[in-house]
């Protein structure tokens, strides 16, 4: 019988190195569990870095792609395909978007993120401003939007032209902005620096001064929309309509799918025919993924399940945890002396996948239709969990 230890071992002499070595050799998931290739079973609280938004194995799904498989798996940019056209009929209405907004398909939030810097580029300015603690992606363009060094510095020189300013610090904003920005790009809530929202406020005064100089309003909903906060996109709640708005992960359920969204004619066009592309973009296998996860959304009325059962994380009260932020089913539990990744090994032992987003934090991004008892469950065991990383990592109490 192959072990993990046994597909950890050639997987290490196959792949390239960029991961480390893998936690575990998963081999099938059901709902909101996941079972590794020794059988062992975990509570997923990760869905695959806030991807699988409707769990595992979900019929929806698994019917979507199964029938769709039978008929076209890939068309090219040459085509097109119903699926496709369907789809961004779809997101343009959930994301109310005004007559003459668009979508452009790619293949994940990197390259989401790559359109959106070119359709920046079509203003005729090249300033960016985006914040510090942001995440855009790895690829060479986004990386240069992301503010953490380890991860930009060995690539350097990158695209130039982009300022970093603190999030939540409106005279930093004011003064960034100016009659040079092309676009500002932020994140509603700034998931790899610990689940970090920005205020409803400081979402607004984005809008406000992106308007007064001409600059474009860039969200980055990859790792918050398609519900992961309770709402469609997690600017809503804000009231503000951003210029674009980047999409991926939770979109395709688990099938690979970016997206970029144009609000508006005048952002819309800024790209004209020949001027982007990718061979993938609006694959119809993908497309009708994506059209199974927002259906399944709005049919089982799983933005009001996220916000009832991401309350259950509002307040953790345990000894080992100095608070929780976030909303809905995208949310941080922010340690008290006890290090993030020893919770995270902990938390494996007893059967839970969660991240150690920071040093000090753990994130939650389970998938949207767990259970309020699946999530008590890990509240349950979360002082047990605690009290072994403790011990694992020598600290007194």
């Amino acid at each position: 019988m192959t072990t993990g230890d046994d597909l950890l071992g050639r997987y290490a002499g196959a792949m390239v190195q960029v991961f480390g070595t893998p936690q575990l050799v998963l081999a099938s998931g059901h709902g909101c569990w996941v079972t590794d290739v020794d059988g062992r079973r975990y509570l997923d609280l990760l869905s695959g870095i806030a991807v699988n938004a409707l769990g595992h194995g979900h019929p929806a799904l698994v019917q979507a792609v199964a029938k769709q498989a039978e008929s076209a798996i890939h068309v090219s940019n040459f085509f097109t395909s119903e699926p496709a056209i369907a789809l961004a009929e779809r997101l343009l209405e959930v994301a109310a978007a005004p007559q003459g907004s668009g979508v452009f398909f790619a293949n994940s939030g990197a390259e989401a993120t790559e359109a959106a810097i070119k359709l920046s580029r079509r203003t005729g300015r090249h300033r960016i401003v985006a914040l510090e603690g942001s995440f855009h992606g790895r690829t060479t363009g986004a990386l240069a939007l992301t503010h953490k060094a380890a991860y930009r510095e060995p690539f350097e020189p990158l695209i130039p032209g982009v300022v970093f300013v603190p999030p939540n610090d409106p005279d930093a904003l004011r003064a960034a902005v100016d009659d040079r920005t092309a676009a500002l790009f932020v994140e509603p809530v700034q998931g790899e620096a610990g689940v970090r929202e920005l205020s409803p406020d400081y979402l607004r005064l984005a809008r406000e001064l992106t308007s007064a100089r001409g600059a474009l309003l860039v969200v980055d909903e990859i790792q918050t929309g398609i519900g992961r906060t309770g709402d469609w996109f997690a600017h809503q709640a804000a009231g503000i309509v951003p210029d674009a708005m980047t999409l991926a992960k939770g979109l395709g359920g688990g099938v690979p799918i970016g997206a970029l969204v144009t609000f508006g004619p005048d952002v819309t066009t800024l790209l004209s025919a020949g001027q982007h592309g990718t061979t993938f973009g609006g694959n119809p296998l993908a497309c009708a993924a994506g059209l199974a996860v927002l259906d399944t959304i709005e049919r089982d009325h799983l933005l009001e399940h996220v916000r009832r059962v991401g309350a259950l994380l509002d307040h953790v009260e345990l000894d080992g945890v100095a608070g929780t932020r976030g909303r809905g089913l995208l949310r941080a539990i922010e340690l008290d002396g006890i290090p993030a990744p020893a919770v995270m090994a902990a938390a494996r032992d007893a059967g839970f996948i969660v991240n150690a987003v920071t040093p000090t934090a753990l994130r939650l991004a389970p998938p949207l239709v767990i259970s309020e008892d699946e999530l008590q469950g890990f509240l349950d065991a979360l002082p047990a969990i605690l009290e072994a990383a403790r011990a694992t990592s020598g600290v007194t109490p």
